[in-house]
């Protein structure tokens, strides 16, 4: 296979009339441009080059082949100069895979926002509580809550902050009455979120002192988180969940925040991918405006301040 930079030493030397001069130019010794230029004769078949100590010249299949040889440096430049462009575009396919509720609740109106910024850019995106397998299914970045259990992957941190917060509707508060103490957590329904066969009814806190472990029970499990958050608002019971699930219920008056007070656990949001080449600029740009975005969200929770502590 002919090199690249033999082609181009030809070239040169057949401009400048000087194997000499063209070694110069791209910045090798005579030896080595010499022997470029025997590689590239022995792998044609062909003489190229007259040379004798004085001058140098085509010979007639040098000038057949010169021809080409422009050409086909010609079109591998032109090839690098539309992948640097395509580089600083956003456009292409972008798969990522996202917790159910955070996925339909902020992550979609996020995402048409940003394909009104970049039109150019497909996205493909898929919901689910499950880990998705970064090295199987169709998807370049997941974003997932929690620490990552596989420490292979690539993990960047979108919310490093976020933590768990008991939430319950007004409405449910105005009929079971608002728990004061942990301990009556015991006395209301729990709404819990089940992964796989695994019920999520061990609930942990942080009291200032000590930290606190409750086992919770109810008569409602999902498999959906976003399925928890909708009972929730529905008045059905008490849930744990993600602060940036149930900001904008909160905020809205849906939800109503319980012991605020309290250390809940974190539930820091990360972005998964199998390796560092899949950051490519859509994904670097949507990581920037996620974690603007849950930042914001962060901040309009006064107790967070405090939890870092």
């Amino acid at each position: 296979m002919l090199r690249f930079d033999d082609l181009q030493l030809f070239v040169r030397a057949a401009d400048l009339g000087s194997l000499s001069a063209a070694a110069r130019v791209m910045d090798m010794s005579a030896a080595v441009a010499s022997a470029a230029l025997k590689r590239i004769e022995q792998q044609l078949g062909a003489r190229l080059l007259a040379r004798s100590t004085r001058s140098l010249r085509l010979t007639s299949e040098g000038e057949g082949f010169l021809e080409y040889a422009r050409a086909a440096l010609s079109n591998l430049d032109e090839g690098r100069r539309l992948l640097a462009s395509g580089q600083d575009q956003v456009s292409g396919i972008l798969q990522l895979s996202a917790p159910s509720d955070f996925g339909r609740n902020l992550l979609l109106p996020w995402l048409d926002e940003f394909q009104r910024e970049h039109p150019k850019l497909t996205v493909r995106l898929l919901l689910g509580d499950r880990i998705a397998d970064l090295f199987r299914q169709p998807v370049d970045i997941a974003l997932r809550y929690g620490e990552p259990e596989d420490s292979s992957l690539v993990a960047l941190p979108i919310a490093a902050n976020n933590r768990r917060v008991l939430c319950a509707s007004p409405g449910y508060l105005a009929k079971h009455g608002e728990p004061t103490q942990l301990e009556q957590l015991a006395q209301h329904n729990c709404l819990l979120y089940m992964l796989g066969s695994r019920v999520h009814d061990q609930w942990s806190f942080h009291d200032g002192k000590r930290e606190v472990g409750l086992t919770v029970s109810g008569d409602r499990f999902s498999d959906d988180a976003d399925v928890v958050r909708l009972w929730a608002v529905a008045g059905a019971g008490i849930a744990y969940k993600s602060w940036l699930d149930v900001a904008g219920d909160v905020l809205a008056g849906r939800l109503k925040v319980l012991l605020p007070g309290l250390l809940c656990e974190r539930a820091p949001l990360n972005l998964l991918c199998a390796h560092r080449a899949q950051l490519s600029k859509p994904v670097n740009l949507l990581r920037e405006m996620l974690a603007s975005r849950c930042a914001e969200l962060s901040s309009r929770f006064p107790v967070f301040p405090q939890l870092d502590h």
